[in-house]
């Protein structure tokens, strides 16, 4: 767990992981052997990259999680949870859709656990976006009573769900940290709680240190970017202040880097985004 001493100058250990699609060109060794190498203690995983994940079992997940362990990672849980996928959604009306999504929601979790995964990052904008016919209010409460239905299954596994807002520009549905945490505070579970990434942030009107500082109590995962698709500074957003609100509010969880620009090799943005986490987290 990261310590927190003093001021923020004080020495300061934070736990920094990275995405594991990153490293596009590398199977999965390959991957865990390159976000060592760059300095990350912890592997955050898209299930799409491991193949299909409705066919992987538990033994499956149990042996992927050795590998990340014998290359002395932490397997930090999974995000892009329905990416790549066909037939879920998370507030469509079709009760047939909803007990689908429902299913693999209980399958990725145990798969997670059995990884030694604690957090799901919960974003999937195309999978939870509302159709022009639906009711917000209707899809609200059905964001909520499947929320609460998975929180047991969630408990069991000891897998927290960090649910993500988006921005406008990918989703009409929770596109701001209020929005979430009044979403969260109906769900009303300890295992369903608020994901903070910079790039959504970007899309809000309030200052992202503001956000940082106001939803810190409700903050399981923290997601390290730009709005420009790289790293933690590597764009025009100014990362430290940022930083300094997660060590000020004693952030205890993993600051993982997730990136999108496929322009940029692979072992520019591991390189470039850990040299700018230290120097923010020193």
């Amino acid at each position: 767990m990261p310590v927190f001493r003093g001021s923020p100058s004080s020495d300061i250990k934070m736990k920094l992981a990275i995405c594991n699609e990153t490293f596009r060109d590398h199977d999965f060794p390959g991957t865990c052997a390159e976000a060592a190498r760059h300095g990350y203690t912890g592997l955050e995983i898209a299930p799409f990259t491991l193949g299909n994940p409705e066919k992987l079992t538990s033994a499956d997940a149990e042996k992927l999680g050795a590998i990340v362990r014998d290359h002395g990672l932490e397997t930090v849980g999974f995000h892009w949870l329905l990416a790549k996928t066909e037939g879920y959604h998370l507030t469509d009306p079709d009760p047939t859709v909803h007990a689908r999504t429902f299913d693999y929601a209980c399958h990725l979790a145990e798969l997670c656990a059995a990884m030694g995964g604690k957090v799901m990052v919960w974003g999937s904008p195309q999978q939870r976006t509302l159709a022009p016919d639906w009711s917000r209010l209707e899809a609200e409460a059905r964001t909520v009573a499947f929320f609460q239905r998975l929180s047991p299954h969630l408990a069991a596994q000891d897998v927290t769900i960090a649910f993500e807002f988006l921005g406008p520009a990918e989703t009409n549905f929770i596109n701001t940290a209020a929005e979430t945490i009044t979403l969260l505070e109906k769900i009303g579970s300890p295992h369903v709680r608020l994901h903070l990434d910079v790039k959504a942030m970007s899309a809000d009107t309030r200052p992202i240190p503001e956000i940082v500082c106001a939803s810190l109590p409700w903050t399981a995962h923290f997601h390290a970017n730009d709005p420009n698709l790289r790293g933690p500074g590597m764009g025009e957003i100014d990362f430290p202040p940022i930083a300094a609100e997660l060590i000020k509010g004693g952030y205890e969880g993993w600051v993982s880097v997730e990136v999108f620009d496929t322009a940029v090799s692979p072992d520019t943005l591991a390189a470039e985004s850990m040299k700018n986490l230290r120097a923010a987290f020193r």
